[in-house]
């Protein structure tokens, strides 16, 4: 059983000011000063053009755990593997913004990791309560797709937006990504699925210890989730992944 240990909670932001109005910072800052092996909170802002990161800035001053990375616009991928490559803690875990799943959640994966696993992802109800048809459809054409393509198999939830990394796993790993491994500016929200999916799949294929563990969710809706242009992106990155893993491009050693 695992019991030294801290933990870097990564949070993305991409003009959040609706979420950020709703006090979601003020759940998050509360929760880590209760429960001090949280030690470090990086909210980690994807470029954001609607007055995030002046808010972002306001709650630091009140939460000391809190620290701003200010990112060019690169897609909500790339803030979590900026996040992952500052984290300062033994165990780095990230949250959506809107906090679809509570915080106080992060103890079901917490106690997942203190068993012994190297990944532990947070997996939502089948019958994703609230979510509109639309997204219901994409979830199950992309666990269908997946087991094709990647071989991803006995992994139900891959894109729950509440997982935990070790972080010296996490970071070998994001450096053995292909298809999200250099990040450029980009227009428009971008929130793939692609990114977990690499990420996982570069993670079986070294061997980590991965836990899935039911969380409660509930769907918040959101302008940044588009299902055709987000749907089009997410299969484009999973034939690149079959295709640079067919070309021998993954260094999948040690």
């Amino acid at each position: 059983m695992r019991d030294n240990f801290s933990v870097t909670l990564i949070v993305p932001c991409y003009n959040e000011v609706a979420n950020l109005q709703k006090g979601v910072l003020d759940k998050i800052g509360n929760y880590v000063t209760r429960h001090r092996y949280f030690t470090e909170v990086l909210i980690v802002d994807d470029g954001s053009s609607d007055g995030s990161r002046d808010i972002i800035r306001n709650y630091a001053k009140d939460f000391p755990k809190f620290r701003l990375i200010e990112n060019p616009h690169q897609g909500k991928a790339f803030a979590i593997i900026t996040g992952i490559r500052e984290a300062k803690g033994s165990v780095v875990m990230f949250s959506d913004i809107d906090l679809a799943t509570p915080i106080e959640e992060s103890e079901k994966l917490i106690a997942a990791y203190r068993k012994g696993s190297q990944i532990v992802i947070g997996s939502r109800s089948a019958a994703r309560e609230g979510a509109p048809l639309t997204r219901k459809i994409l979830a199950f054409g992309l666990i269908t797709l997946r087991g094709l393509i990647l071989g991803l198999r006995n992994l139900y939830d891959t894109q729950c937006g509440f997982k935990l990394f070790e972080t010296a796993s996490a970071k070998s790993i994001i450096e053995k990504l292909q298809v999200f491994r250099n990040g450029k500016t980009i227009n428009g929200s971008s929130v793939s699925a692609g990114f977990d999916l690499e990420f996982l799949f570069v993670a079986r294929k070294i061997g980590c210890r991965i836990a899935e563990v039911p969380v409660i969710w509930r769907h918040v809706e959101t302008k940044n989730v588009n299902f055709i242009t987000d749907s089009i992106e997410t299969l484009r990155d999973m034939f690149m992944m079959r295709y640079y893993y067919l070309m021998g491009r993954y260094d999948f050693d040690a």
